[in-house]
């Protein structure tokens, strides 16, 4: 007897069944994650120090603006390989 739980994962995958992946598009998918963690920790490593600095001068307006930049690049470079990716995602 199946779970609901198993059922329901039988409905979705006949909704939207899975799309198969060859093992190059897995290979560049997982050079293309690993890329956009090692931008991601450089910037970060960068505007850290930056704040420090800021912290350190007693500078809480450019704290936040540091704090604002480090996410809004966060968020940009998730976006840029999101979309490299789903190219990698749609080749045959």
């Amino acid at each position: 007897m199946k779970t609901a739980y198993e059922l329901a994962m039988e409905r979705l995958s006949k909704a939207s069944p899975g799309v198969k992946l060859s093992d190059d598009q897995k290979k560049q998918l997982a050079e293309l994650d690993s890329q956009c963690s090692a931008k991601i920790a450089e910037r970060e490593l960068f505007l850290r120090g930056e704040i420090t600095k800021a912290v350190d001068q007693g500078d809480d307006q450019a704290v936040a603006q540091l704090e604002k930049q480090l996410v809004s690049e966060r968020k940009s470079f998730k976006a840029d390989f999101e979309e490299k990716k789903e190219k990698v995602r749609n080749q045959k």
